[in-house]
């Protein structure tokens, strides 16, 4: 049985991904991206013109690898508890208490390159809003349902940034919980 080694792109990507992520996208020199992906400078910008053309496919990339696993873990969660703030709170701890945790990608290339890469506030404007569409699917079919989805979006955010900031995934995820539970 022979493993399909990944393509060029697909390391490139992968490497983008996790470096970005991680080290930020100003702190990461294509040079490295190229070193570790294992490709020759011709063949990275073969398949990446300019290093904004790499943002924006790490974003997209970024975008449906959490979205789904999102999805995925919340109707796990869903499942196992029957209880919208339990499960919402225990996927979000998940993700929180995982060691490569690094914030929100989005936000963190809003504030990084907001200025710089205009368009990748629409991306994260468009991510956030796939976010509370998932966390509408389990609310009332309103109006209302939809303000709250969104307003929760707002909370995960801030949940986010305080798990990211201080480092404390539970602090974080004990105070959304117990907003959610007053609602």
């Amino acid at each position: 049985m022979s493993i399909t080694k990944p393509s060029a792109n697909e390391r490139i990507l992968q490497t983008a991904h996790d470096l970005f992520y991680r080290d930020g996208i100003r702190a990461t020199g294509i040079d490295k991206i190229i070193k570790q992906a294992g490709v020759t400078k011709v063949t990275f910008y073969r398949h990446f013109p300019s290093k904004d053309d790499l943002v924006r496919a790490f974003l997209e990339f970024r975008h449906e690898r959490w979205m789904s696993w999102f999805s995925d873990s919340l109707a796990r969660e869903m499942a196992v508890n029957n209880d919208f703030a339990t499960a919402l709170c225990a996927t979000l701890k998940e993700w929180f208490c995982d060691d490569s945790f690094r914030g929100c990608a989005f936000i963190n290339t809003a504030v990084e390159l907001a200025d710089a890469l205009p368009e990748s506030l629409i991306m994260a404007q468009s991510h956030k809003q796939k976010m509370v569409d998932v966390l509408a699917q389990y609310l009332a079919d309103s109006d209302t349902g939809r303000y709250q989805a969104e307003m929760i979006a707002m909370l995960i955010d801030g949940a986010i940034v305080k798990a990211q900031r201080e480092r404390q995934a539970d602090a974080a995820v004990k105070m959304l919980g117990d907003w959610l539970n007053a609602l």
